[in-house]
Parts: structure tokens; C-alpha cells; sequence
């Protein structure tokens, strides 16, 4: 991979990890109900997502217009990958290092919007109590939740790039 592809891939996933960096930030600071707003998840995983898209296609555009598969797909992954790590490590220390207790009362108002969200669609009572206590047993902002929830978002964001870069591939002419 040319040394312009990858710096176009590592600039992009470090533009994407500030940005990520600062919405952490902001929801730790300001609004602490984003973390039960599942619209907000559902932005930043489509913002992720773009990132990548976006390298890829940069990455053409400065190849002239062509591109493997193998180089498209590096390309978003670098960008995704570094964006999420830095968006993770902010996290991380935020919740684990500086301030633990804020991870506890987020994690209360997780179980609060989930009932909420479980009896809105009449979910059983003793489903209920059953997702309460499993939620109560664990700490969503602990490092080994956090270092889960980063390898498990890479997967998925993995699969999407996959596809994704299926449609930005684009070989050169053989004439």
C-alpha cells in the first residue's frame, strides 16, 4: 500500500478518534443520558461507518482512480480502527481512571431505559427482574467490558466494510 494511502487512512482515523474523543467528552460533561439514547449509537456507529467509506474512496481517488479490494479494505479498517481505539481509550479513561463513580450512575440509568423500554412493549415482569439483575452484575465502562465492546464493534464494523468496500473496488482496465 502507497505511503500517501495510509497516511490519507491514519489522518481520517484520527480526525474520526477526536471526534469521538469529544462526543465522550461532552456526553461525560454535559448530557450523561446519551449513553440511553440508542439514536446516538445508531449516529455514531453511521458516522464510523462514513469514515471508513470515505478513506476507502479517498484512497482510490489518490490511486488514480483504481483500487484492489485487499487496498480498500485496509484502508477503512486503519481509519476505523484507529478511530474507535482513541474514542475507546478516552472512555476508558475517563470511566475507569478519573472518575469511576460516573460509570455507576450511567449504568443505573441503563437499567432505568431499559425497563422503561421492556414494560413499553409488555415485556413479562419476570423478564424484566431477570435483565435487571444480569445488568446489575455488570459494569458496562469497566476496562474489560470496554476492551469487549471495542472487539465486538470492530467485528461488526468489519463485516460492514467488507461490503462496503465491494462497491468502492475498482479495478483498472486490462486493454
Amino acid at each position: 500500500m502507497e505511503k500517501s494511502v495510509k497516511s490519507n487512512a491514519i489522518s481520517l482515523g484520527v480526525i474520526l478518534g477526536v471526534i469521538l474523543a469529544l462526543v465522550t467528552v461532552i456526553a461525560y460533561t454535559m448530557y450523561q443520558g446519551m449513553y440511553t439514547n440508542w439514536m446516538a449509537g445508531i449516529g455514531l456507529s453511521l458516522m464510523i461507518i462514513t469514515f471508513g467509506i470515505v478513506s476507502a474512496v479517498k484512497s482510490r481517488k489518490l490511486l488514480g482512480g483504481y483500487i484492489g479490494f485487499k487496498e480498500a479494505f485496509t484502508s477503512y479498517l486503519i481509519t476505523v480502527a484507529i478511530g474507535t481505539l482513541i474514542g475507546s481509550a478516552v472512555s476508558i479513561l475517563i470511566y475507569v481512571v478519573v472518575d469511576p463513580d460516573a460509570a455507576t450512575g450511567i449504568n443505573e440509568q441503563v437499567i432505568e431505559s431499559t425497563v422503561g423500554f421492556m414494560e413499553k412493549f409488555g415485556a413479562p415482569e419476570s423478564e424484566i427482574e431477570k435483565a435487571v439483575a444480569k445488568m446489575e452484575g455488570e459494569n458496562q465502562f469497566s476496562l474489560v467490558s470496554q476492551l469487549k465492546g471495542w472487539f465486538y464493534g470492530i467485528l461488526v464494523y468489519i463485516i460492514i466494510g467488507l461490503l462496503a468496500c465491494l462497491a468502492v473496488k475498482k479495478k483498472e482496465p486490462l486493454y
